[in-house]
């Protein structure tokens, strides 16, 4: 019952997110790119955030169906699979989470250092939280 309460909350966190890249949160999180990415990609600091922000979405409602498919019977391989994607993607962020830190640059909730400093701690957890909540309990 927790994993699926904390599945659910995952899943409103990842939305949420996502929605915040096409919405308020899109001047901040394109300071959170680091300079490199556009270089590497081709695309623009602003291209990187939209893109971003759909996969986060898409990562919600794809949590959204495993969870739904291994709760009517379904196999829970693929809601470990989608769990190990959504803790990849949070791995693969961390980078902007990093050069946002030592910019220095404040955005809405993030404008002291400290704040920012913090800000690093909370993905490991968001990586623990996507790959705990999508695992059954063993068996006793």
């Amino acid at each position: 019952m927790m994993r699926r309460i904390a599945r659910a909350a995952l899943v409103v966190v990842l939305a949420v997110a996502g929605a915040m890249h096409f919405t308020w949160g899109r001047r901040g999180f394109r300071l959170a790119v680091p300079d490199a990415v556009p270089r590497a990609t081709g695309l623009s600091k602003d291209q990187v955030v939209l893109w971003s922000g759909a996969v986060e979405i898409g990562l919600a409602a794809a949590l959204t169906g495993a969870a739904a498919r291994a709760r009517v019977g379904g196999s829970a391989s693929a809601l470990r699979r989608v769990g190990t994607i959504v803790a990849v993607f949070f791995v693969t962020v961390f980078p902007g989470n990093i050069h946002h830190w030592r910019s220095g640059r404040s955005v809405p909730g993030l404008d002291t250092d400290a704040k920012r400093f913090a800000r690093l701690f909370l993905q490991p957890v968001l990586v623990a939280w996507a790959l705990w909540s999508t695992r059954e309990p063993a068996r006793r």
